[in-house]
């Protein structure tokens, strides 16, 4: 039976159990990235009651390249292309195809996202109810592991013509739904699109019961891939709420598509407080390296703005690059040097110090040019020529990078942190830490003395003593860590701010 013949029919009804209203629809596309990529064909069926009712297909013209990809993927090529119209004369008769109607698609998030930016640049509003029939079938069929288009084709063994031609795949689909109602109630079916409609957001593989269960407390998630592959990690003191951010529909973040299309499983571990949530996500991601984790990986190296004086008494800066397990002198510690320099650009700007002093600017040595550029244009006070005494111009250097100072560690010894969670006092965690170095987590005062320290005899720690306990383990710091650093010197540094976060400090003596 041909695909016009489909319109024919209308005792190959839909399952009630479907929305009364839907439109199944395919998008090709140019790439995968919403934001950066175009429609090339959209394909939809109009379903109304179970029953097909109308078709709309269209070839789109991108008015940008086709990789080549995409043209052995499609067939569609730039020929095809050349006299179709441009999503700008097709967007009104199309808006009023999906007006007020559930879109389906197989994995919605994808053709929604193109849709939603293509209406945006042709500022038109875009906002309708979606199903997605990669998440039906995996709860509709738990016993398959893939859900994707091809697989339901070999499922069913459908018959199909022209795969990843945006109408051919909507038929796919639509023979899809036949079959599913078909082959179970429609009770079952419907109830299953009310669960989906009310978490349309969710990644297609990932099942509504791993969002229920996460806690909405402080602690760090784990995303996992079908495999089992770690994916991400990320940290929150809402971790349920975090998590679902995660996922929104307007899918305009490349990287978050991505992800989101590998979820299959997520994991947690609560903490007492944000403190213990960045720790450990920072330790975590340094160990366990997820895919989709950069900010937080281990750096060796790490780049300082170091001050000196030339020989007319002037302060200099320059970037330079120092070990990883150096924490004891400089100005700012910073990734990269492309990280530091612009730092140092900003701090130029505010502060208008001379970028020839601040080694962004080539020393100009001709007799008749000595002055740097900014000088000309107002920004410099004229310390490259002398015009400037060096007093005035140190003291706006000093002032320049005094928050930037790192900081020098301000006990003689390791400390001990403890971390309450306010809403459950019996949520306690002990840290050890020294000279900005996350040491471990101690879960027995035993590991105190193994680790080489002891209290110092205080009223706070004697009462405290009993209650150091609590799971979970640290890798060992071996050196200096930036990220731990940042977090560290956020955290306990004055009495006030541990007050704030309800931490309490505990200086431990060596044995």
């Amino acid at each position: 039976m041909s695909q016009a013949n489909w319109l024919d029919k209308k005792a190959c009804a839909i399952s009630e159990g479907f929305p009364e209203k839907m439109v199944l629809l395919d998008c090709e596309t140019t790439g995968s990235i919403s934001t950066h990529c175009k429609i090339i064909e959209i394909g939809l069926l109009v379903i109304e009651n179970g029953v097909l009712i109308d078709q709309w297909q269209s070839l789109c013209n991108p008015e940008t390249t086709i990789p080549e990809k995409i043209q052995r993927l499609t067939g569609i090529n730039k020929s095809m292309l050349e006299n179709a119209p441009i999503f700008s004369q097709i967007a009104i008769t199309l808006r009023e195809y999906l007006k007020d109607r559930v879109l389906v698609a197989h994995n919605i998030r994808f053709d929604y996202g193109f849709l939603k930016n293509e209406f945006a640049r042709e500022k038109i509003k875009f906002h309708e109810k979606t199903l997605c029939s990669v998440k039906f079938s995996r709860l509709l069929y738990p016993q398959f592991k893939s859900h994707s288009l091809t697989s339901i084709i070999k499922r069913f063994k459908f018959e199909i013509k022209n795969r990843h031609r945006a109408m051919d795949d909507a038929f796919v689909i639509y023979k899809f739904f036949l079959k599913s109602s078909e082959l179970f109630e429609s009770e079952e079916i419907a109830a299953i699109c009310n669960t989906l409609q009310r978490t349309s957001s969710l990644p297609p593989l990932l099942a509504p019961k791993e969002i229920e269960k996460l806690p909405n407390g402080p602690g760090v998630y784990h995303f996992y891939g079908q495999l089992g592959e770690l994916l991400y990690i990320g940290k929150s003191v809402h971790m349920r709420n975090r998590v679902m951010s995660h996922f929104t529909q307007d899918y305009q973040n490349p990287k978050g598509m991505r992800l989101n299309a590998k979820i299959s499983s997520i994991d947690y571990t609560a903490t007492p407080s944000d403190f213990g949530a960045q720790l450990l996500e920072n330790e975590r991601i340094k160990m366990l390296n997820p895919l989709y984790n950069r900010r937080l990986r281990k750096i060796k190296s790490l780049f300082s703005i170091r001050k000196s004086e030339n020989h007319r008494g002037f302060t200099t800066l320059k970037i330079e690059r120092i070990e990883a397990n150096y924490a004891d002198s400089g100005s700012g510690l910073f990734r990269s040097p492309r990280q530091a320099k612009k730092k140092l650009e900003e701090l130029a700007d505010i502060h208008h110090l001379c970028h020839q002093l601040c080694g962004l600017e080539a020393t100009n040595n001709k007799p008749n040019n000595k002055k740097c550029f900014r000088s000309q244009l107002k920004r410099c006070h004229g310390a490259c020529v002398g015009d400037e005494c060096p007093k005035s111009y140190n003291q706006r250097v000093a002032l320049a990078l005094a928050d930037y100072d790192i900081k020098v560690w301000p006990w003689k010894s390791a400390v001990l942190v403890r971390e309450c969670d306010p809403s459950d006092q019996e949520h306690v965690s002990f840290h050890l830490i020294d000279k900005w170095c996350y040491l471990s987590k101690i879960t027995d005062l035993q590991d105190l003395f193994e680790a080489g320290f002891q209290p110092k005899k205080t009223k706070a720690l004697r009462a405290k003593r009993a209650k150091i306990s609590s799971g979970g383990e640290y890798r060992r710091a071996e050196a200096f860590d930036l990220d731990t650093y940042f977090i560290l010197s956020r955290f306990i540094c004055d009495e006030n701010k541990l007050s704030i976060h309800n931490l309490k400090l505990f200086p431990l003596t060596p044995i």
